[in-house]
């Protein structure tokens, strides 16, 4: 049995003709830095999202480093946000010079708990920084409301969350967001890419002026930016695959459905969590388990792909140690680091891989069906 967690090659046979022909398109007319394909992709997602604005950059990475930057965020600011992501999320804040302060999350939808955030402000906060992990978005309304009576700004982490829904309005709930286009991701490029949405014009044409070192003209530049473009062959990629979205997130939602039926009579699994106000676009499939080292063992053994996202909180990284967090600190987060596992999903999954995908998952936890569901 040969089951990836993500099968890259599966979606490219997909729609071969459409991305051979955007690829040749841009080296046939050697438009390779910025131009027209990048300002085409830039409306497209716009419209997408609902904003005015969208700005290529060159990763997701990026794209948070200059949203900050453009939103003023520098040394001094402190900027609230969750233990539980890709270290990405905090090395943006730090990169601008900022301090990450961390609030734990909610137990089963894994997001940013809006309860906690008001004991995290200082002096010296200036910014939220939610992150719509795994696909689904946070609870906006709360933190959007608590932002507004503390004069912080909100950035929002959407770099797996493309497409998603909170109360049928799409990121960014607030003024910013940013998304990753990383091959993986639900809409991904060929490499690294990604892209700051926003709803104010301000910010927008500081983050263009970011990614290209700062100029106003060829060879003049009136701020010290950043080699931070987007490029136009990934812009290409993107707008063909762009078009395809709103189907792969249906997919995403069948194959998430799916499982949950499959799964929901195994005690020993705790499947995804769904708000019902939510549109969840499932970039992963993840559940929960106190035997998730035994899984993930023996189903990688078996070929099915299986990962953690994420094994280590952030705030327990070597390179944050100097912040001063302990074991204990975020005790909701700690404890889901050691028991999630993303299972495969990708729109291409067939049916019958979910089937077997299961039932590998119930012959690996055969003969401790008479444990608690956790």
């Amino acid at each position: 049995m040969k089951i990836p967690l993500v099968d890259l090659r599966a979606q490219y046979d997909s729609i071969k003709p459409d991305i051979d022909a955007a690829i040749q398109e841009i080296i046939g007319s050697s438009q390779f830095i910025l131009g027209e394909p990048v300002e085409k992709f830039e409306q497209e997602l716009a419209k997408l999202c609902g904003t005015p604005f969208a700005v290529g950059t060159s990763s997701g990475t990026s794209a948070l480093f200059l949203a900050l930057k453009a939103h003023g965020i520098g040394p001094g600011d402190e900027v609230i946000t969750v233990p539980n992501s890709f270290i990405a999320t905090v090395s943006s804040i730090i990169h601008v010079g900022a301090t990450p302060v961390f609030v734990d999350v909610d137990k089963d939808t894994y997001l940013m708990d809006p309860q906690l955030i008001e004991r995290a402000i200082t002096p010296k906060t200036k910014a939220i920084l939610p992150v719509h992990l795994y696909g689904q978005v946070c609870e906006m309304d709360a933190i959007l409301e608590i932002a507004r009576r503390h004069n912080l700004v909100v950035i929002e982490d959407a770099a797996q969350a493309i497409d998603a829904e909170y109360k049928g309005r799409k990121v960014p709930l607030g003024t910013t967001a940013i998304f990753s286009f990383f091959p993986a991701k639900n809409l991904g490029a060929y490499g690294d890419a990604g892209a700051v949405v926003t709803k104010d014009k301000n910010v927008a044409d500081l983050v263009k002026k970011l990614r290209n070192h700062g100029r106003i003209s060829k060879y003049e530049s009136d701020i010290l930016g950043y080699g931070a473009r987007i490029d136009a062959l990934h812009a290409a990629i993107l707008r063909t695959k762009i078009k395809y979205l709103p189907k792969w997130s249906t997919l995403r939602n069948h194959h998430a459905t799916f499982y949950t039926e499959l799964l929901k009579q195994v005690p020993q699994i705790k499947t995804p969590v769904v708000k019902e106000y939510n549109k969840h676009v499932f970039h992963l499939f993840v559940i929960e388990s106190e035997l998730r080292d035994q899984l993930k063992q023996e189903l990688n053994a078996k070929g099915i792909g299986m990962e953690v996202h994420y094994p280590i909180p952030l705030h327990l990284q070597p390179a944050l140690a100097y912040l001063g967090y302990k074991e204990g600190s975020f005790p909701i987060a700690e404890k889901a680091a050691k028991r999630i596992l993303s299972l495969p999903i990708y729109p291409e999954l067939p049916a019958a891989n979910i089937y077997d995908i299961v039932a590998a998952v119930k012959d690996v936890l055969k003969g401790t069906l008479h444990e608690t569901k956790q």
